[in-house]
């Protein structure tokens, strides 16, 4: 056997060892595929089984989460997505709580408190949603500082909450209002015209 064959066998064994590997490893990430392609035609709960599939597949290999951050955190951000998504606000809570920085885990932690506050009766309760979701969006400007959408998140859920510190017993339908620059007492209105 000559230096050319010998060498030609060495690339050949690589070559059928990396092509073993890839295949192992699209079969190993085919939940995080399925569930893309159940989002893209809008099956989102079985998207949602789909990327707790992968999930599980990744919690098995502390290894696999470092190696293949990338696929893991999208799995784990399409989850959250859909859990909020789905008003499913405490499995979205519990999710982002074990989810990577990748993920956006604090924005999607966020979202989900925001709603919870937006939909509860007690004005106590309301508030402590509240502030938890202005806890969760500002560690989510923290990691992301460059990002827009949520510092305008964390802008609006501070001042919402600034102002229910003030005005506690507003009922949940008219929280928004407290962001509307109240006429002061005795002003005349402005006319709009247009």
């Amino acid at each position: 056997m000559g230096p050319v064959r010998t060498l030609g066998a060495a690339v050949m064994t690589v070559l059928l060892a990396a092509g073993i590997a890839a295949f192992a490893y699209a079969r190993w990430t085919r939940p995080i595929a399925d569930g893309d392609e159940a989002v893209a035609d809008g099956r989102l709960e079985q998207a949602l089984a789909s990327y707790a599939d992968a999930e599980a597949r990744f919690d098995r290999s502390a290894a696999a989460k470092q190696l293949f951050a990338s696929d893991y955190g999208h799995a784990m951000a399409n989850r959250l997505w859909i859990l909020v998504r789905l008003e499913r606000y405490d499995e979205a809570i519990d999710v982002a709580a074990r989810a990577p920085e990748r993920a956006l885990p604090h924005f999607w932690a966020g979202a989900a408190f925001f709603e919870k506050a937006r939909a509860e009766e007690k004005p106590e309760a309301r508030l402590g949603w509240f502030t938890r979701a202005e806890e969760e969006f500002r560690r989510a400007v923290e990691s992301a500082p460059a990002d827009w959408d949520t510092q305008f998140d964390f802008e609006l859920v501070t001042r919402l909450a600034a102002e229910l510190r003030k005005q506690p017993q507003t009922p949940p339908k008219q929280l928004m209002q407290l962001l509307r620059p109240q006429p002061k007492p005795g002003a005349k209105p402005v006319k709009r015209v247009g």
